[in-house]
């Protein structure tokens, strides 16, 4: 996966917290589905800015995934304020499934 972003090391730290965000209705994390695009760090504010995605613009569990992510990185980085944006730009596709993604879908 190839995240944009600023601190490498606390981006794998975010990463693996995010590991614990399932999709409800596909059983699979939002790491390994693809849905997150981007993480990055301001020191100067103590903010997290998160870009992701979701399978499809009108997912009904959107807000939900989207709440997860926000308390995934509240619980790992208590000291920052978390900005999650979902945006649909670039269009997610099950091209951006992970291999273990993939073979957990059986896919």
């Amino acid at each position: 996966m190839n995240l944009i972003t600023n601190d490498e090391v606390k981006c794998e730290q975010a990463v693996e917290s995010l590991h614990g965000v399932i999709d409800p209705e596909i059983g699979l994390n939002v790491v390994d589905l693809g849905l997150i695009y981007q993480i990055d760090f301001d020191e100067s504010s103590s903010q997290i800015f998160c870009r992701m995605t979701l399978t499809t613009q009108f997912c009904p569990m959107g807000e939900s995934i989207s709440t997860g992510v926000r308390n995934a990185l509240s619980e790992k980085f208590p000291n920052y304020s978390i900005d999650v944006k979902v945006v649909f730009e670039p269009h997610w596709s099950a091209e951006k499934i992970t291999q273990k993604g993939k073979d957990f879908l059986n896919s």
